[in-house]
């Protein structure tokens, strides 16, 4: 076998295990495996976090954390998820809300 043929052989398996590498990740590593398509109890829950869709994880990701440590994730498709999603959105955006506390630590001058 000929040297540049030697090289073109290496250089097609390269790129064909690089592809395969890349199929093989891309999309793939969700947090969420498994979804619910409602919450169980409003009163348990501690925190909600929402994960947007990112190049290791292809979908949009709703992740609950009860009072009790566990979690679980939503299914965001479901009416019932963007009901409540909507519900949480308008309280945090309420112009009936209290004063919010300022975490800033720059100093500002004050004129």
């Amino acid at each position: 076998m000929s040297g540049i043929m030697k090289v073109f052989v290496l250089l097609a398996v390269m790129v064909c295990i690089s592809e395969a590498q890349m199929g093989h990740t891309s999309g793939k590593l969700c947090l969420c495996q498994k979804t619910r398509d409602r919450i169980t109890s409003k009163n348990d829950i501690q925190d909600i976090q929402v994960y947007s869709a990112t190049i290791f994880c292809d979908k949009v990701e709703i992740v609950v954390s009860l009072n009790s440590g566990r979690r679980y994730c939503l299914n965001p498709k479901k009416e019932a998820v963007q009901k409540l999603m909507a519900f949480i959105m308008k309280q945090g955006t309420s112009s009936t809300a209290g004063p919010t506390k300022l975490t800033s630590t720059t100093n500002t001058a004050r004129v």
